[in-house]
C-alpha cells in the first residue's frame, strides 16, 4: 500500500492578492464596456444595447 502525499498549491492570500484581483476585474469590466459601448461597428453596439435592455436596465 502506498501513501499519497498532499501537495498544496500556492494561493494568493491576504489584502494584496484580493486587491490585485479586484483591480484586474475592474480593468476587464471597464475595457469590455469601453470597447463594446463605444464601438463603431453597429452590430456589436446594438447587441450590447439589446442585452442592456433585456436585463431591465434603462439607458435612455
Amino acid at each position: 500500500m502506498s501513501q499519497s502525499q498532499l501537495t498544496h498549491l500556492p494561493v494568493a492570500v491576504g489584502q494584496v492578492g484580493r486587491l490585485s484581483q479586484a483591480l484586474m476585474v475592474i480593468v476587464l469590466g471597464v475595457s469590455i464596456v469601453g470597447v463594446v459601448g463605444f464601438s463603431h461597428i453597429d452590430v456589436i453596439h446594438n447587441a450590447a444595447h439589446d442585452v442592456h435592455h433585456s436585463n431591465a436596465f434603462p439607458c435612455h
